[in-house]
């Protein structure tokens, strides 16, 4: 059996919802997922579910909304972030999913049109760990924030342009 998530809202495969799910996260919740996120906090997390089952498979569509504080990957001060993005999933049985990964080979080519898919077992998906999974894959854990480059100039901090890989080819250019 798998352990409760902080964020579990789970569906019964054999009794589908036909109406658009609209789920939220209370405050307890989103302080859980904040920790494991490794995040200040989130003040707002929502989402709309679309279910549907195919034969590849039960297909989740929907948008996350959620607003967010992080801190600033070079200052560390505490700003405010808007995540709002469209998601789609494919969860499959558990020997499906094994079965299609020991078919794929060692390497797997992945187009924007394939879905993230999730295993599952019995005839229960987790729609709540599933929209967590997919909000953790949108946080920016290099995030800066508003005084980043006040922070960068006042430690001697070069920017990401002016010490990557073409900043050296930029210093050819410039001498004669």
């Amino acid at each position: 059996m798998q352990e409760p998530t902080e964020f579990s809202r789970p569906i019964d495969l054999r009794a589908l919802p036909r109406q658009i799910i609209e789920v939220s996260a209370d405050a307890p919740e989103r302080a859980a997922l904040a920790r494991r996120f490794d995040i200040v906090s989130i003040t707002a997390l929502k989402a709309t579910a679309q279910v549907e089952e195919r034969a590849s498979g039960v297909e989740v569509s929907g948008r996350i909304e959620a607003e967010l504080v992080q801190a600033c990957a070079i200052s560390g001060d505490d700003f405010p972030v808007r995540i709002a993005s469209d998601y789609r999933l494919r969860f499959l049985p558990e020997s499906d999913y094994e079965a299609a990964l020991a078919d794929s080979g060692e390497e797997i080519e992945l187009s924007s049109e394939d879905l993230d898919t999730i295993a599952y077992t019995g005839s229960t998906i987790d729609l709540g760990e599933a929209i967590a999974q997919t909000l953790a894959l949108e946080i920016d854990p290099y995030a800066e924030g508003p005084g980043a480059e006040a922070a960068r100039a006042e430690y001697g901090l070069s920017t990401p342009e002016a010490s990557g890989p073409f900043a050296a080819l930029q210093a050819l250019k410039k001498q004669p």
